[in-house]
């Protein structure tokens, strides 16, 4: 595999990953509340990231720069993004909570080109545009697919400001990556930032609703967010975002809400309508054009 490539191969493999999080959460939420899944994933995955920071010496940033960074990638990534969009994916389909995430690249790449105070290219725009109008017409046609939950405001709202706020934590990543800090060092103490604060929430959580009583499927979907979407993702989008440029790397998170769309078909019954079908075929032919353009 050629230097160009891997990232691009790395960004889509994690996008198969990151895709299977609406239907893992719904699923988890059969035995599991809301706030419990958003808690329980990132908690479990700082328990699984503490000992490896251990045995690999993994030191925290040097530098109030760098260290900001990790806080607000911590911050974004492992304690408002889980909260936010669990407690929006209960409220809407897993196929619909997919099609929202697809404006993650525009704001993602949008972020980063404010930044580096540089305007995106045409084609990226255009590409852009073409996606974002599927994700659009499909969120106001508003079709259910028969089986799971049905869409609701609430719901695609609260996956709306997940989108918003995680995005903030992928360009933070990303600077760390490129100001030489490493994307396993990065992921391993931003998940454990964030499990610190979410212990309390745990805490509360146990108080007030007891030991959870869930069965294996439901804490296997919890392990899946926890280790492979949590600290498995975030290490090779880290890696992708800092060595394949942030604006052409962001791009392939169009794919994520088509591998979503597969998946909840597969695991959980969701139906295809034609609106998807057609936002589908526009989030495609969007990031076609956006890889073209290379931002």
């Amino acid at each position: 595999m050629s230097g160009a490539r891997a990232p691009i191969v790395i960004a889509a493999l994690v996008m198969v990953v990151w895709g299977a999080s609406p239907a893992m959460t719904k699923i988890a939420g059969e035995d599991f509340t809301a706030l419990q899944v958003g808690v329980l994933r990132t908690v479990l995955a700082g328990l699984v990231a503490a000992p490896i920071v251990l045995l690999t010496r993994q030191a925290l940033p040097v530098g109030r720069r760098r260290r900001a960074l990790l806080a607000i990638s911590a911050v974004s990534g492992f304690v408002a993004f889980p909260l936010l969009f669990t407690l929006g994916q209960q409220r809407t389909s897993a196929m619909h909570g997919n099609m929202i995430l697809a404006a993650l690249p525009i704001c993602t790449g949008a972020y980063a080109a404010l930044l580096d105070r540089r305007r995106p290219g045409r084609r990226w725009v255009l590409g852009s545009a073409i996606a974002l109008t599927g994700e659009a017409g499909l969120v106001a046609i508003r079709t259910h697919g028969g089986a799971g939950t049905a869409p609701t405001l609430a719901g695609d709202a609260l996956i709306v400001a997940s989108a918003l706020v995680v995005a903030v934590g992928y360009v933070a990543g990303a600077r760390l990556g490129q100001l030489g800090y490493h994307a396993l060092a990065a992921t391993y103490w931003g998940v454990i930032l964030g499990a610190i604060l979410m212990a309390p929430l745990l805490a509360g959580t146990l108080v007030v609703d007891g030991l959870p009583d869930a069965g294996a499927k439901a804490w296997g979907a919890v392990a899946w967010m926890a280790i492979l979407t949590s600290i498995v993702g975030y290490v090779g989008w880290y890696w992708a975002l800092a060595h394949g440029g942030i604006q052409r790397i962001a791009t392939i998170q169009f794919l994520q809400p088509i591998s979503g769309l597969l998946l909840a078909a597969w695991l959980l019954g969701e139906q295809f309508t034609l609106p998807l079908v057609i936002a589908s075929a526009a989030i495609l032919a969007g990031v076609t054009v956006t890889q073209r353009g290379g931002g």
